[in-house]
């Protein structure tokens, strides 16, 4: 199973097709495709360049990611790595 991934235009934070093509942003939310509907679904987020910049699909399994682009999605799923400092002190 795959799902659609991109970066919202207007904030640039991490998103996933959703139920009726509308960007949501957790992973859970995400509709799961089999090969068949995923590169179809990939076209359709990519004709609403407007919302999503730059859509790939990304293996899943349970809306866990799986396969070798894993710790990449991890990363990018839980937000900014810039200026994220857990101290609270400026760097």
């Amino acid at each position: 199973m795959r799902i659609v991934t991109a970066n919202r235009l207007s904030d640039g934070r991490v998103i996933y097709l959703g139920d009726g093509d509308r960007p949501v942003d957790s992973v859970a939310e995400a509709v799961a495709f089999d090969d068949d509907g995923a590169e179809a679904a990939r076209a359709r987020a990519a004709g609403r360049p407007e919302v999503f910049v730059n859509p790939y699909l990304v293996e899943v399994a349970d809306h866990a990611f799986v396969g070798r682009d894993r710790l990449k999605e991890l990363i990018r799923s839980a937000g900014p790595t810039v200026g994220n400092s857990l101290s609270g002190a400026p760097v």
